[in-house]
């Protein structure tokens, strides 16, 4: 799951950073507005935390721009501003939930959680399809009740692949969304390719159902 973090205050930033790294998030970071809608320009993040008071303008600009382009990134603001009109600008302008500083980094990972869990899963922890169990809050994969062992990077692949069931995920998006800005160190695609023949390696032991298909020059799709 990939997360950007927009946030001025370094050292805030960084200990975000550094909490959601152990949870298994991926995180950008920036620290303006303008690198942040660079940013989401270029990337799709499954959450953006965004402070409102930025050095070059208001974090409110970043929501504006995600609403006129349609684009579905989940939003929380995090700011010192803690006025009732600020969240209701907020949450009109698309954001999903409001966090004055200071937080509890859990208390903030949790939200994070509820927020993909609520537009992935319609806000279900459990996600059920065919014989293939997804639970998302213990970042477990089973098939048929019997769980399987998967890395960091095979189970956010996995994820975002099912999350886009039916639908044609390019290679480009998929190293995006695993490798993040580190994508650009790659000359070329194998790596996912290893990502998704360990995965189907170990469905198929599990005697899973093959329905990771690979579409010939564009990506590949979870399809069932």
């Amino acid at each position: 799951m990939k997360v950007l973090i927009v946030e001025d205050e370094e050292a805030l930033s960084k200990d975000i950073a550094a909490y959601l790294k152990t949870e298994n998030y991926l995180c950008d970071t920036v620290a303006n507005v303008h690198s942040a809608l660079d940013k989401i320009d270029v990337f799709d993040y499954d959450c953006i935390l965004l402070d409102i008071t930025l050095p070059d303008g208001n974090g409110f600009s970043v929501l504006k721009e995600l609403k006129e382009n349609k684009k579905t990134d989940g939003v929380i603001i995090i700011s010192a501003k803690n006025s009732i009109d600020d969240r209701i600008d907020g949450l009109n302008l698309g954001a999903d939930d409001y966090l004055p500083k200071p937080f509890h980094l859990s208390e903030l990972s949790a939200r994070i959680a509820a927020i993909i869990r609520r537009r992935q899963f319609a806000g279900n922890n459990i996600l059920t399809l065919n014989e293939l169990t997804f639970d998302t809050s213990a970042k477990m994969v089973a098939v048929h009740h019997v769980g399987l062992e998967f890395t960091r990077k095979e189970y956010d692949l996995l994820l975002y692949l099912v999350s886009n069931k039916n639908r044609v995920v390019s290679k480009n998006a998929i190293a995006e969304h695993i490798n993040g800005d580190d994508t650009d160190l790659y000359d070329n695609f194998d790596f996912i390719y290893a990502h998704i023949k360990n995965i189907k390696k170990k469905l198929a032991a599990a005697k899973c159902n093959d329905y990771i298909k690979s579409i010939y020059g564009m990506g590949y799709k979870f399809e069932i």
